[in-house]
């Protein structure tokens, strides 16, 4: 798989290279030039999860790493399901909290870990990834006792759920964490900083597992295959996606998988009230303003990394820009889509209830909707048992992360602070 870097088109690395680069030269981000389809969707989608994801990702990869090596990496990482669950006629919800950590992020996340065992071959790697909420967690968990990998996460103190916390501050071992006083955009920008510093580089093997890492987003195509296969044959042609949105991987992969084939007519990227991209297709002027806080935290980002892949698709045709749809969700209405979809018989925290609210404000009377939720309520336990008046019950990875004590080290928003912090520990 030959991928090229956004910003610097001269750098053309493999899927290996990229995967243990992480983030190419200027800070440019790796892709296809091209996608090759897939030519026997239907018949893809009449196999279990596993074995479609297996082929899948071995498509996109190529002769780099032979079919079996891939069907057990995806064995190993993808030991639980996605779940399609109805909400109401024509309309679905994908349930990506099904995994280790209860977010989404567990399915890239463990699938860049499988990758780095194989590849790394021995050689000392730190992972350096900054997390707006579900990252840290899904990373940690994905890395915890790896050898020879160290993980670093930065985290903006105060600004993420405690029980997104505690699942990724409480491990220890090669798990290292910091809170950082700014925002996630102010942790992305030193996590960017240190990949534009050789030594730093070169002595710690820098790698990254945000959306950046090309691993993660080939992981996630699969499960938008999983969602279509279990629609009813009738209404897979129908299919319009509605992605909550921040730093735009998610969407990205969702983009990549109807490149390949997948029938999708639609695609809503749906974000909260930091609304970069919403603004961007209305006026074409790239305009980030501060990154606000809010309930759906995991998306307050304001620059979100993963855009230049999603126009590099948009522009080239690869989906149609009449058939993607961006739209920006406030407290008020998130609170509001809360309760709707509650009286509805299902529980959505604050980012799937934006995702479902994308979905209506644009799905055709004829179309079949599915909107992502990438996260359990529980998560969001706080928020989610305020604005519904109601009581949730703790799933037992929560509650027995909560009751360990937080490891996290305090840090102020200076790159070279935690530069002489790293290296002292790390080196």
């Amino acid at each position: 798989m030959l991928l090229h870097n956004l910003k610097d088109a001269e750098q053309k690395v493999s899927f290996v290279e990229a995967v243990k680069v992480g983030l190419g030269n200027n800070q440019g981000v790796f892709f296809p030039n091209s996608l090759v389809p897939l030519s026997n969707v239907d018949e893809l989608l009449e196999l279990d999860f596993v074995a479609r994801s297996s082929k899948i990702l071995s498509h996109l990869i190529g002769d780099e790493l032979p079919e079996s090596t891939v069907q057990q990496m995806v064995q190993n990482a993808f030991n639980f399901p996605a779940e399609l669950v109805k909400v109401e006629d024509n309309v679905y919800c994908l349930e990506l909290f099904h995994g280790p950590t209860l977010a989404f992020k567990d399915f890239g996340g463990r699938f860049m870990a499988e990758c780095l065992s194989v590849f790394n071959e021995g050689n000392k790697t730190t992972i350096l990834t900054a997390t707006s909420g579900d990252t840290g967690a899904a990373v940690a968990h994905a890395f915890y006792g790896k050898k020879d990998i160290d993980v670093v996460i930065l985290y903006p103190k105060g600004k993420i759920s405690l029980a997104q916390q505690k699942l990724f501050t409480t491990l220890g071992n090669n798990i290292h964490c910091y809170a950082v006083d700014g925002s996630f955009d102010d942790c992305q920008a030193m996590v960017k900083q240190a990949f534009l510093d050789d030594e730093v580089k070169q002595r710690l093997g820098l790698n990254s597992a945000n959306s950046i890492n090309i691993s993660r987003l080939l992981a996630q195509v699969c499960y938008y295959f999983e969602a279509v296969a279990k629609l009813p044959k009738a209404e897979r042609a129908k299919a319009h996606i509605s992605v909550p949105s921040g730093n735009f991987g998610n969407v990205c992969a969702a983009m990549i998988a109807a490149s390949l084939g997948l029938p999708v007519a639609k695609l809503s990227a749906t974000t909260n009230q930091n609304d970069t991209v919403p603004r961007y297709l209305a006026s074409k002027e790239w305009m980030p303003n501060a990154t606000l806080e809010s309930l759906s935290n995991a998306m307050d980002v304001s620059k979100p990394n993963n855009w230049p892949r999603v126009q590099f698709m948009l522009d080239n045709n690869w989906f149609s820009y009449d058939n993607f749809y961006s739209h920006s969700v406030d407290e008020a209405e998130t609170k509001a889509v809360m309760h709707d979809v509650y009286a509805k018989g299902y529980l959505a925290e604050p980012h799937t209830a934006i995702a479902y609210q994308g979905l209506k404000q644009d799905l055709a009377a004829d179309g079949v909707g599915i909107f992502l939720s990438t996260a359990h309520p529980a998560k969001f336990k706080e928020s989610v048992e305020d604005i519904l008046s109601i009581e949730l019950d703790m799933p037992k990875p929560l509650a027995d992360a909560l009751a360990k004590q937080c490891l996290a080290e305090d840090l102020v928003n200076d790159y070279q602070v935690l530069r002489e912090n790293i290296l002292v520990k790390l080196a």
